[in-house]
């Protein structure tokens, strides 16, 4: 029944998304920035940070159409990705502390130290060693078995897989903004140091994930 599924574009279609939605809900630096973006920008940090992790996405499926899956499987790689991804969110958390003392109860505006929601969205994605992992496994056996229907399978594959994670995120962000009026400047300062202490966790698991590849 599977192998029948993923012989036609709208099962492939289907069959990415409701996998891509799967991991979408699964709490992890991504959905953690997009909550403390949406706090500060609104809604719309949500799809525009989606915009960022879809463009790392494209470059990474390029990459793997261009023969380089080997090199990012091996253990070297993906504890290199492991160490400077965790220390870059522990780098974000960092500065999300730092900030806290400057929040006054305005949300809107301004820039972020990681550029805006869409660096943000390419950054926390680009840390999460899991999520290179999940692209040289199950999303290298999409895009071989998508490709056997050229680029409109491809596309097919990739706009299936964006859309769950646009669904969800913008769902996330949708809550956050809509609660967003309701909050004080307290209530989002908790907001942040809770979103920049579950930033050191993912930090130090990704980081120590990483040591564990290299030795």
């Amino acid at each position: 029944m599977w192998d029948v599924l993923l012989d036609s574009l709208i099962g492939i279609f289907l069959s990415s998304f409701a996998i891509a939605f799967s991991g979408a809900i699964v709490p992890g630096p991504v959905l953690t920035v997009t909550v403390s973006e949406t706090a500060k920008r609104g809604f719309f940090a949500g799809p525009l940070i989606v915009c960022g992790h879809g463009i790392l996405e494209v470059v990474l499926i390029v990459l793997v159409v261009m023969g380089l899956s080997d090199a990012m499987k091996s253990e070297v790689f993906l504890g290199i990705v492991g160490i400077f991804g965790g220390a870059f969110l522990l780098w974000l958390s960092f500065t999300m502390f730092r900030g806290l003392g400057e929040i006054k109860g305005e949300f809107t505006g301004g820039v972020t130290t990681w550029g805006g929601p869409v660096t943000a969205g390419i950054l926390t994605s680009a840390a999460n060693p899991y999520w290179i992992v999940w692209w040289v496994t199950v999303g290298l056996s999409y895009i071989v078995i998508s490709m056997e229907f050229g680029i409109v399978g491809l596309s097919v594959f990739f706009v299936g897989h964006i859309l769950a994670d646009l669904i969800w995120y913008s769902f996330i962000s949708l809550l956050v903004s809509r609660g967003k009026r309701h909050l004080s400047a307290g209530i989002y300062k908790v907001i942040t140091g809770v979103c920049a202490l579950l930033l050191v966790f993912f930090g130090l698991y990704f980081g120590m994930w990483g040591i564990g590849n290299l030795l």
